[in-house]
């Protein structure tokens, strides 16, 4: 597995976090939008799901013939989500302030380690898991898709970067 470039977009988000007061990350650009900790905090909670769908995979063989979703095909052919504001599930709408800068680079570095861990895997299992609105993944997928996530939130950030400079 591929995982020297997503270490280095969580390295660029832990490395960012230097930019900010602790406050100012808890400052929403609007009632109803995210402030930066809800971001990162979403980041380690979503990208925690998809690193355990990738785990999840690499103990199976099942549903190693099901395919994605025809817009997953695209997303996965152009390496990225399609660059618009995507509404997400309504959990998301209960997403967490974060409680410190520490709670976050915990959870990044705790992300870190798993991802280095999946790189090492020898499995040779070819197994898929099912996706909530793209159907079906296999290992490396699952983590190209947290890869495209967190690059997509790239430009959630630089909207509240805006916010804040203002």
């Amino acid at each position: 597995m591929k995982t020297d470039s997503f270490i280095k977009t969580i390295n660029y988000w832990l490395d960012e976090l230097n930019r900010y007061e602790f406050e100012q990350m808890l400052e929403k650009p609007q009632l109803d939008k995210w402030s930066l900790g809800q971001v990162y905090m979403h980041l380690i909670d979503a990208t925690g799901f998809f690193l355990s769908q990738v785990e999840a995979c690499l103990q199976t063989n099942d549903h190693a013939e099901e395919e994605m979703s025809e817009v997953a095909k695209t997303m996965f052919a152009n390496d990225e989500f399609p660059d618009k504001m995507l509404e997400g599930p309504p959990s998301n709408a209960a997403t967490p302030q974060p409680a410190s800068k520490e709670e976050i680079i915990e959870g990044f570095e705790k992300l870190k380690e798993r991802i280095l861990a999946l790189g090492h895997s020898n499995s040779t299992n070819k197994g898929k898991t099912k996706h909530p609105g793209h159907q079906y993944f296999n290992a490396d997928e699952w983590l190209q898709y947290a890869h495209m996530h967190f690059r997509h939130h790239e430009r959630q950030k630089g909207r509240i970067d805006v916010f804040l400079e203002g």
